[in-house]
C-alpha cells in the first residue's frame, strides 16, 4: 500500500495543479475541501482526539493525518506526510485546505456566518499565519464538496422511514445552496461537487438497519437506501443547473460518484478487489463490523491491552475499510474514474475545472 500513496499523491498533481505542458490547463494555486469524512482532511482528530493503529499503517513514517482510512482519500488528506517523490515538488506551495463539516450538514449555514469569528481568535494570536493561503487564493482555488451520506443515514438511525428520510432532501440542499452562495459572494468561483455514494453497500448501514428480503439486491445491498441515494442525487443536480443560473460567474461541475462506486461494488472482482461488502478493519458479524468494537478498538486481557477492532491482512484488494470509509486502493481506484470527465456535468477533465460549462 506505501507505493500506492506515492501514486496517488503524483495523480493529484498532475489532474489538479499547474500542467506546464498545455495552457489549457487551469492552474488552481489552493484547493479548499468542504466535506464529510468521505473526503476527511483531519477531522476526525480535531473533534475526538488521534486515531489509534492501525488508521494510516501504510504511510512510510509515523506521523498520522488523523483521518479514518488506511492511507489517504479520493481527495487526499492534507494532513498526510508528504511522500519523498513529491519532495521536489514544495508541497506546501502547491495546495491549501479547508475542513467544511465533518459531520452532517445539518447546520451549515450557521457555520458559514459563525466560522469568521471563530478563526479570530487564531488570526489574532498568530498561531496559523504563515499556514494561511494568500487572498488571492481564494477566488483561484478549486472548492471540492462531497456531502449528502450522513444526513441521509443519520435520518435512518433516528428510526425515521424511508418517507421522512425522503422528505428532509429539500432542507438539505436548502441548506447546502446557502453555504454554496457564502462562498461565492467571498469570491469562490470553481466548484467540483460529489454527488452521494450508494450507502446502501456500507456495512455499517446493512449491519445496523433492518432489511427484508426482497429489499436486498443481488449484490447484497440495501435497495431502499440506494434509491434514497439516487433521488438525493437527482435533486442535487437539479440544484446545480439552477446554481448556474443564479451565480453566473460560478463554474459548477457534477461528479457522479455513486455510479463509480456502485460499478465497484458490484463488480469488485473484475476490479482487482475481493469482499466488497465487508470491511477490512473490524470485529466480528457477517460484514466485520461491530459499532461497539470498532477498527483499532482494544480490550483488556491480563493487565494488558489486547487490539481486537483489527485490520485485514491485504487492505489493496480490499474497498471498504472500517465499514463506513473505503480504502485507500478503493480510493485511488474512485479517482482514477472520475478525474478525467467521463462521469462528470459537464464532461471535463478535473484539470479544466476551471472552464467547464453547461
Amino acid at each position: 500500500m506505501a507505493s500506492n500513496c506515492c501514486l496517488q499523491w503524483l495523480l493529484l498533481a498532475q489532474a489538479l495543479l499547474v500542467v506546464a505542458a498545455s495552457s489549457d490547463s487551469c492552474h488552481f494555486p489552493a484547493i479548499f475541501n468542504f466535506g464529510d469524512c468521505n473526503s476527511d482532511t483531519g477531522g476526525l482528530s480535531a473533534a475526538f482526539g488521534a486515531t489509534p493503529p492501525p488508521h494510516g499503517e501504510s504511510f512510510l513514517v509515523s506521523r498520522l493525518a488523523g483521518t479514518v482510512m488506511v492511507a489517504s482519500l479520493s481527495i487526499s488528506s492534507p494532513r498526510s506526510p508528504v511522500p519523498q517523490c513529491l519532495s521536489q515538488l514544495y508541497w506546501h506551495q502547491l495546495l491549501s485546505w479547508c475542513e467544511f463539516r465533518y459531520g452532517r450538514v445539518d447546520d451549515q449555514a450557521a457555520l458559514c456566518h459563525t466560522n469568521r469569528v471563530r478563526l479570530q481568535p487564531h488570526l489574532h494570536g498568530r498561531l496559523f499565519k504563515d499556514q494561511l493561503p494568500k487572498e488571492e487564493y481564494f477566488s483561484q482555488a478549486l472548492y471540492t464538496i462531497d456531502i449528502g451520506q450522513n444526513d441521509l443515514t443519520e435520518g435512518y438511525f433516528r428510526n425515521w422511514t424511508t418517507d421522512e428520510v425522503k422528505s428532509a432532501i429539500p432542507d438539505i440542499l436548502d441548506k447546502f445552496v446557502l453555504a454554496i452562495q457564502s462562498i461565492y459572494w467571498e469570491g469562490g468561483r470553481y466548484f467540483w461537487i460529489h454527488n452521494t455514494g450508494p450507502f446502501g453497500c456500507l456495512p455499517y448501514v446493512l449491519d445496523r438497519l433492518t432489511l427484508k428480503a426482497p429489499e436486498v439486491d443481488r449484490f447484497g445491498c440495501g435497495t431502499p437506501f440506494n434509491h434514497v441515494a439516487q433521488l438525493f442525487n437527482r435533486k442535487l443536480n437539479q440544484t446545480l443547473s439552477q446554481l448556474r443560473k443564479d451565480l453566473p460567474l460560478g463554474v459548477f461541475t457534477y461528479v457522479d460518484i455513486y455510479s463509480v462506486k456502485r460499478e465497484l461494488l458490484s463488480h469488485a472482482h473484475q476490479h482487482g478487489f475481493e469482499l466488497p461488502l465487508v470491511a477490512c478493519c473490524g470485529q466480528g458479524g457477517k460484514y466485520n463490523y461491530n459499532i461497539n468494537i470498532g477498527c483499532g478498538s482494544t480490550v483488556t486481557k491480563n493487565g494488558k491491552e489486547v487490539m481486537v477492532g483489527k485490520a485485514c491482512q491485504n487492505p489493496s484488494k480490499r474497498i471498504i475499510w472500517d465499514g463506513v470509509h473505503y480504502t485507500d486502493a478503493a480510493n485511488k481506484w474512485i479517482f482514477q474514474q472520475i478525474m478525467d470527465g467521463k462521469f462528470s456535468d459537464p464532461p471535463v477533465p478535473l484539470r479544466l475545472a476551471c472552464k467547464a460549462k453547461a
